[in-house]
């Protein structure tokens, strides 16, 4: 694994709390070795909002906002929902 993608994995599982370093962490450890840079991109992005809201987002609890509606959401939102 190179070093952006060890960084990235280390942001998400740590989170803030337990709960979504789990989460975020495990769909990390799935997913950062298949995802080109710019999919890395998005995904650092993502990493950049705030817990409660990332986490309502990739959970359903609300809405997406347009400009993070995009294909490392929706696997988030498949991870989350157990479709790995």
């Amino acid at each position: 694994m190179d070093v952006r993608r060890k960084r990235l994995l280390f942001r998400a599982r740590h989170m803030g709390t337990a709960e979504n370093d789990r989460l975020f962490g495990g769909f990390a450890e799935s997913h950062l070795d298949a995802m080109s840079a710019a999919q890395l991109d998005r995904f650092e992005t993502l990493l950049e909002a705030s817990d409660p809201d990332l986490a309502a987002w990739a959970t359903g609890k609300r809405g997406v906002p347009a400009e993070l509606d995009h294909d490392v959401m929706r696997l988030l939102q498949a991870y989350v929902r157990g479709g790995r």
